[in-house]
């Protein structure tokens, strides 16, 4: 049977702007095949098992022709495949999908194409430019600053200044001093407002201001370089009343997330929101014990026990995949208290329709221990739904209390990050790029370090909990912590940090 291919567009770099359509028909692929203006957080939302083939095409350097990315595409939809053709922006707007079609509508492939943001629009308003407003102009222009190699800029620049709109240059950088002066050659005044803007929408994002007349040396000097849009006309002169995201709290901010990938989306959102540039590097991963007989019997005699107490997001995880799995009945839990640690624990139980009965104000073990201790009656017993090798502060305040307990290890905690990946992290902090590294256990740091040459004091390591900030500096770190242990509080200790430094 044979596939189908969906071109995508990708916006312009910031995962955020990929469409709710983009999404789905990505997390459904089987081969992606896209290019260079991707962004590496879209590129994280590809299934792990589907096939990547980077086209690499960028300004003058194609890895891959035209002509063989049409092949690949026809190639793997014949094969039975379900592949995506990934690019930056929109596919039809200079993005020669329609090319791509081509061969595809010949070989009666079935195809799907699903529009991107362009950067057009988009990396304008991430620098505060509307391209178009009442009081300015009605009208934008968008055109191609890219040539055929060893061919004349092919630009109606007559055209261009007599429309009297807003002009946006896509994929012109190389060609800057060209269309400059073909803009002055047929009239337009050379004191126009322009702006160049580099890595549109990401955090990286530089910004140039100038006039016609001054944009090209200003760049030249800022050196500016591909991907990058021009924008020429008077809402330029709106850029600093109207910018947002240079303001952001965290912008210019590289920070590393260790926590594990099933677990790293919230915070990475959050961090990006406020300007930050975020580097996933799952440090640790949580592998339920779903073949454990032991496991298995306790669970069946769940309703034996008065408390049943999760001390993490991934051990009610691990227990609802183990009910499912086995076929066991969730109403065991009936008339069962629950108590769990913190308030990411809680919520994972919400989404089975449960909810904690105790759950201590400051989110550790010890508190946990000794709110149970407090709570429950002398002749109640306590199941404890964990890693295996828990830490021992709340098994200590249980025996002091005189609890009974049983303490079963549902899930395990095993390093993931290899020698090739810490040799890449080891490589970004050693050239002073990376300002914060996030450790949300002592697991996370312990692996972090396993793997990493980063003692060198170059970031800050943000710590939840106690036990973590010590683990932190036993490794050479300095470090802040953050109040509660919440994501939320992970976050602002960042910002609050960042804001004392300044730039």
């Amino acid at each position: 049977m044979t596939g189908k291919v969906t071109l995508i567009g990708a916006g312009p770099g910031d995962a955020g702007l990929l469409t709710i359509k983009g999404q789905k028909a990505l997390l459904e692929a089987e081969v992606v095949v896209y290019d260079r203006l991707v962004g590496e957080d879209v590129l994280s939302l590809i299934p792990k098992n589907a096939e990547m083939i980077d086209v690499g095409k960028e300004s003058s350097n194609h890895k891959v022709s035209q002509e063989r990315i049409n092949e690949i595409l026809a190639e793997k939809a014949l094969e039975g495949k379900n592949t995506v053709r990934l690019k930056g922006g929109d596919c039809f707007l200079f993005g020669r999908g329609g090319e791509e079609l081509e061969l595809l509508a010949e070989k009666n492939i079935p195809f799907e194409v699903i529009p991107g943001i362009t950067s057009a629009l988009s990396v304008p308003a991430y620098a505060g430019i509307p391209v178009t407003h009442r009081d300015f102009v009605s009208s934008v222009h968008i055109i191609t600053g890219h040539q055929k190699k060893n061919e004349p800029i092919k630009i109606d620049f007559e055209s261009c200044v007599k429309c009297g709109g807003t002009l946006v240059f896509l994929m012109g950088v190389a060609n800057m001093p060209q269309i400059m002066e073909g803009l002055m050659e047929y009239g337009m005044n050379p004191d126009m407002p322009c702006a160049v803007i580099e890595n549109g929408t990401r955090p990286e994002q530089r910004k140039v201001t100038a006039t016609i007349g001054t944009i090209v040396d200003k760049a030249e000097k800022a050196e500016i370089k591909s991907p990058a849009i021009i924008i020429v006309g008077e809402v330029c002169t709106l850029n600093e009343r109207f910018d947002w995201f240079t303001n952001l709290p965290l912008k210019g901010r590289k920070v590393i997330v260790t926590r594990p990938k099933e677990r790293q989306g919230t915070v990475s959102e959050k961090l990006s929101a406020l300007g930050a540039s975020v580097v996933q590097c799952p440090c640790i991963k949580t592998v339920s014990l779903v073949d454990n007989e032991m496991m298995l019997k306790i669970l069946q005699e769940i309703g034996s026990h008065d408390w049943i107490v999760f001390t993490s997001p991934a051990g009610v995880k691990a227990v609802f995949d183990k009910f499912r799995e086995s076929r066991l009945d969730a109403r065991a839990l009936s008339g069962r208290k629950i108590a769990v640690i913190g308030k990411a624990t809680g919520e994972e139980l919400e989404q089975y329709g449960i909810y904690a009965d105790l759950m201590p104000e400051t989110y550790t073990g010890k508190n946990l221990g000794e709110m149970l201790a407090e709570k429950a009656e002398p002749n109640e017993k306590v199941l404890l739904l964990r890693a295996v090798k828990g830490a021992p502060e709340i098994t200590a305040e249980l025996e002091k209390a005189g609890l009974s307990y049983n303490d079963l290890g549902v899930y395990e905690t095993v390093y993931s990050l290899n020698e090739e990946d810490g040799e890449k992290i080891t490589s970004l902090v050693n050239s002073s790029q990376i300002d914060y590294v996030t450790f949300t256990s002592a697991s996370t740091v312990i692996a972090f370090s396993a793997v990493t040459d980063c003692t060198t004091g170059r970031f800050t390591a943000v710590c939840i909990g106690e036990k973590t900030r010590q683990c932190a500096e036993k490794h050479g770190m300095k470090t802040i912590t953050a109040g509660e242990a919440t994501v939320d509080s992970l976050v602002q200790c960042i910002v609050d940090d960042a804001g004392k430094r300044g730039n």
